[in-house]
């Protein structure tokens, strides 16, 4: 059974988001959707809110840092015989 949420923004940030959303392939209802989804998978918010952008730049900086350190695929078949071998 599904329910509404009723949310209050202001016009600017709605029509940004919006923007940006449909740039990605969503509407805005499937967006805050996902938020819920991994607010309840996550139990709590699924990012750290900040403003300060020393402090997302380093946040970035430290993922690819360790997204790097990962093994790297050069094609999809490789990837797919690896996922395929940790799963034995």
């Amino acid at each position: 059974m599904n329910t509404t949420v009723n949310v209050r923004v202001e016009k600017e940030i709605k029509a940004k988001a919006n923007k940006a959303l449909l740039g990605l392939g969503l509407d805005m209802s499937t967006a805050v959707k996902m938020f819920l989804y991994q607010v309840v998978a996550e139990q709590g918010i699924p990012f750290v809110p900040t403003k300060n952008p020393a402090a997302i730049r380093a946040r970035w900086d430290a993922q690819v840092a360790d997204a790097l350190k990962r093994p790297g695929y050069k094609t999809a078949g490789e990837l797919h015989r690896a996922l395929l071998k940790k799963a034995k």
